[in-house]
C-alpha cells in the first residue's frame, strides 16, 4: 500500500506534466499559424485535445 502523501505527491506531478504539455501545444499551434502551416495547425489542435482527454480524470477526480 502506497502512502496517501506519495500518491498526492505523484498526481500533482503527473498533471504538472499535462499542463506543461499543455502549453506546448500552444505554442505549437501559434507557430503552426505564424508560419501558416495547415498541417502544423492540425497537428498541434490534434495534440492539444488529446492532452484534454488525457486531463478527464483529474478533472472528474475519479483517477
Amino acid at each position: 500500500m502506497v502512502p496517501e502523501s506519495k500518491e498526492k505527491r505523484e498526481r500533482q506531478f503527473q498533471l504538472l506534466g499535462w499542463v506543461l504539455f499543455l502549453v506546448c501545444s500552444g505554442f505549437f499551434i501559434a507557430d503552426s499559424i505564424a508560419v501558416g502551416s495547415p498541417l502544423g495547425l492540425a497537428g498541434g489542435v490534434i495534440f492539444l485535445v488529446a492532452c484534454i482527454v488525457f486531463l478527464i480524470p483529474f478533472i472528474w477526480g475519479k483517477w
